[in-house]
Parts: structure tokens; sequence; C-alpha cells
């Protein structure tokens, strides 16, 4: 679907891709801002992001995906990684099993940093890789339940799911932020345009939801 400039949009939401390194959140990232995959894709050293829009409901959202550019080797992403996320896609490889068992670490890791609202995806990448498959849909889908977060498979290669697992990520940030700007009485219609939304709690300086930052 075509859509007027890229600075024509009425929300802007940040989404984080995290995960072991090597389980496809790159070309999960240029599959679904650039339709493009990567067979020789290396470690991304230094940060990096994209952008893409689409439509939600009657309003244009504009995505901004962090990668953590190879940050996973370390163990720890930086704080200022997370900050202002409203939604995450935690990444594992459905051929090795050990990055799955890693998921919960990255998912207590987000948690400490983010707000109680974001919203996050868990994602069983190289869903083509059939063969060799090491984690169980249903051990996935049950984890994803325990945890309240929402689970797809994808295959970067095979462009399968991506758009899905994105989309549903930016369709459910913007329901929070409606929901939380009607439970005080605001318009969800009257969203400021072009401005990142804080889906955060209160606080001193956001004195009521809906509130924007950059």
């Amino acid at each position: 679907m075509a859509y007027r400039a890229d600075e024509d949009y009425d929300c802007l939401f940040k989404v984080v891709l995290i995960g072991d390194s090597g389980v496809g959140k790159t070309n999960l990232l240029s599959r679904f801002a650039r339709n493009e995959f990567s067979s020789e894709s290396k470690s991304t050293i230094g940060v990096e992001f994209a952008t893409r829009t689409i439509r939600v409901d009657d309003k244009l959202v504009k995505a901004q995906i962090w990668d953590t550019a190879g940050q996973e080797r370390y163990r720890a992403i930086t704080s200022a990684y997370y900050r202002g996320a409203a939604g995450a896609l935690v990444v594992y490889d459905v051929t090795r099993h050990i990055t799955f068992e890693n998921v919960e670490r990255w998912l207590k890791e987000l948690k400490n940093h983010t707000d109680q609202n974001t919203v996050i995806m868990l994602v069983g990448n190289k869903a083509d890789l059939r063969h060799i498959r090491a984690v169980s849909l249903e051990d996935a889908q049950a984890f994803a339940q325990r945890e309240k977060a929402f689970f797809v498979e994808t295959s970067a290669l095979e462009s399968l799911n991506v758009d899905n697992a994105f989309t549903e990520v930016l369709t459910q940030i913007y329901h929070v932020v409606s929901k939380k700007m009607l439970d005080v009485g605001d318009d969800p219609s009257a969203v400021p345009k072009g401005q990142t939304i804080n889906i955060g709690d209160d606080d001193a300086n956001s004195k009521k939801a809906g509130c924007c930052s950059e």
C-alpha cells in the first residue's frame, strides 16, 4: 500500500528487537522495513534502526524499530536502548533450543527497563528450517501464554508472518494508547500528529496518558 511522504504520520512508536545473537533479528528488520533478506548477514556494529509506516484503524502509525546491533553478545543491553520503547519483539531461533531458553532472561531485562504496558511479542524465527526444529510450537505457545505475551513463528527468508508480527505489535500499542487516553477522557482521534506517544504510567513529566514526548 502506498503512503504519502514518510514524514506524514499520526503516531510514532519505538519498537525494540531483542534476543540472542544470530537468531535473525537484523533480517526480520530488513524484511519488514525494506523487504530485503541477506543470507550473509553479519552481526551489526553500532546502533541500527529502520522505519516503516502502516495503517492502524484510520491512523498512519510509524514504527521506529531498533536492532540490538551486536550488543547482545555482551549479555546486556544498555538502558538507553530500551528507553521509550512501546513494544518489543523477543526473538529466538526455532532450531537452537538455547536461544529459546534465554528468552526468559531477555524478558526479565526488558521488563526491568520498560513500562508494564509495553507490548511484547515472542517470535520464533527460522520456521523454514522445519527439518531441524528444536523448539516445538506447543512449548513456545505455552511459554508465551504464561508470560502474557503475543506469539508467532516467522521466517525472514520466506517472508513468513514477518509483516504480521510487526503489524500486530503496532496495532496492540495503538489500542493501549487509545484506551489509556479514553480512560482519562481524551479523544483518541486527536492524538497529536507526528509525535511519539508515551504509554508509561503517569509521573511528574507526564501529567496524563497520551502526553507526548520526543
